[in-house]
């Protein structure tokens, strides 16, 4: 257990609220409730990384946050919402950076604008890998697997990157700043490039440099995919 002390999780927002809220918002018993929520989400993360999200149960998380099962419930409804709160700092980032890039590719009139746009977004996603690191790695190992169940969260997550990226590259294509290949195609390429370097990157620790990843990342789309 000591080699998952490193592991933090966001601070959490779930589905479940009490009907009372315990003292005052931001008082001695609230920030007690959220560091209790805090300590589970540390721990699901930790064995959800460690085991797959699947095989780890409410009992285990409960025990690795040091609490008994009935108080889990106190704080959220399920494992799902466990998830769900794990993973909703990464699509409110990944929106913000992708809302940032929308702006400045519809504003770009040519395909210099068009690689500043692109340049920032990867900056903006490296920032995002750097402040969630853990959450990137669960998302990367779980978001192929079927997205049932707890998974949930993790197949909306893709589901919804994948959309917003579409939707991007088509507004590049719309302005005539890319080649010929299909959004779609495009799109999902470029997604499934990043991902796998990004997995690389933090689980297997293959690529060192991360802002280099950025780059070159860049490049290759500028260069293959507006060629």
């Amino acid at each position: 257990m000591s080699s998952k002390k490193h592991l933090r999780a966001t601070t959490p927002t779930v589905r479940r609220v009490p009907t009372q809220r315990p003292g005052p918002a931001g008082g001695k018993r609230d920030q007690n409730r959220l560091r209790r929520l805090t300590q589970l989400c540390d721990a699901g993360l930790a064995e959800f990384l460690e085991r797959g999200i699947e095989a780890v149960t409410v009992d285990e998380i409960a025990r690795a946050a040091g609490t008994a099962k009935g108080n889990f419930y106190r704080y959220v409804e399920d494992k799902r919402d466990l998830v769900d709160a794990l993973i909703a700092p990464l699509r409110a980032a990944f929106d913000d950076a992708m809302d940032r890039c929308e702006g400045a590719t519809d504003a770009a009139t040519d395909v210099s604008g068009l690689n500043t746009a692109y340049m920032t977004l990867a900056l903006d996603l490296l920032k995002l890998f750097a402040d969630h690191r853990d959450l990137v790695r669960l998302y990367l190992q779980e978001a192929r697997v079927p997205g049932g169940g707890a998974r949930a969260p993790v197949a909306d997550l893709e589901r919804h990157v994948t959309a917003r990226t579409i939707a991007l590259t088509k507004v590049a294509h719309e302005h005539q700043l890319l080649g010929k290949i299909p959004p779609e195609v495009s799109a999902l390429a470029v997604i499934g490039a990043t991902e796998r370097l990004v997995l690389a990157h933090l689980r297997d620790g293959l690529l060192a440099n991360e802002a280099q990843i950025a780059t070159s990342l860049v490049r290759m789309v500028m260069e293959g995919i507006a060629g």
